[in-house]
């Protein structure tokens, strides 16, 4: 007798996605197991935020058929704060500024209420927080403080599901390696996936920040559907070498497609 391969963490199954009467996303179907890091690749408008700004709930992105599980629940309809509740968490690209809400407040409700003293003082040591916490979320933050603010949020929530829209973009190297130790001690990636409890979908246009965070796979998502699955740093050279056109014509692409 053969014992069941557990659930995936997150299965999308044949999902659509329509932004106004645009369709962007055109059939995707993405499997991601507890402790696994995926990486998501793709040009500049193929889809890639929108997967997962629809994975976390944003308003104005419209699921025309499929299905998103999420520990065996299905997130179309929920709101987003029942998927936070559910254990789902992200770093946006462009971080919003909150007027009137303090960075030490935002870590208090990420926390699910109060955020432990010792814990406070580990984030403010570990990026670098000292004045941001008594500053509005956001507001007049440089690129790599807003970064370090949304590492800080995440690492207080500690969700089972991750997601990071290209954590390298508009910082500089210093604050890349910060927001990519955060992303590690996040996920604990430099663990094997057996000691691993958290998920993580990172996408990056660069690939940079993969030379401070492990990822166990990489896709690549074009004109949006996910056309290449493979070692991430073997995508990433390929890319750079061909560009996207020519690696979604590669006979792997060709017999994802």
């Amino acid at each position: 007798m053969t014992s069941e391969s557990p659930a995936p963490l997150l299965a999308i199954e044949d999902l659509h996605v329509s932004v106004g009467d645009r369709e962007i996303l055109r059939g995707i179907d993405l499997t991601i197991a507890e402790g696994e890091t995926h990486v998501l690749l793709g040009p500049n408008g193929g889809g890639k935020s929108t997967l997962l700004n629809t994975i976390v709930g944003l308003p104005g992105y419209r699921v025309t058929s499929g299905r998103i599980m999420f520990k065996g629940v299905d997130l179309v309809g929920l709101e987003i704060d029942e998927r936070a509740r559910l254990g789902i968490g992200i770093a946006f690209q462009r971080p919003p500024a909150v007027r009137g809400v303090r960075l030490r407040q935002m870590l208090d409700v990420a926390a699910g209420g109060s955020l432990e003293p010792e814990l406070a003082e580990a984030l403010d040591t570990q990026l670098n927080l000292g004045h941001m916490l008594e500053r509005d979320v956001n507001m007049g933050f440089s690129g790599g403080e807003a970064k370090r603010s949304e590492m800080a949020q995440l690492l207080a929530q500690m969700p089972d599901l991750a997601l990071f829209d290209e954590p390298e973009s508009g910082v500089d190297l210093d604050n890349i390696a910060v927001v990519g130790s955060a992303i590690n001690a996040l996920l604990k990636s430099e663990e094997r996936i057996s000691e691993r409890r958290r998920a993580g979908l990172i996408i990056t246009h660069t690939g940079h920040i993969l030379e401070f965070v492990n990822a166990d796979v990489g896709h690549v998502l074009y004109s949006g559907r996910l056309a290449c699955k493979g070692n991430p740093l073997d995508l990433i050279e390929e890319i750079s070498s061909h560009g996207y056109d020519k690696c979604v014509e590669c006979a792997l692409c060709q017999t994802l497609a």
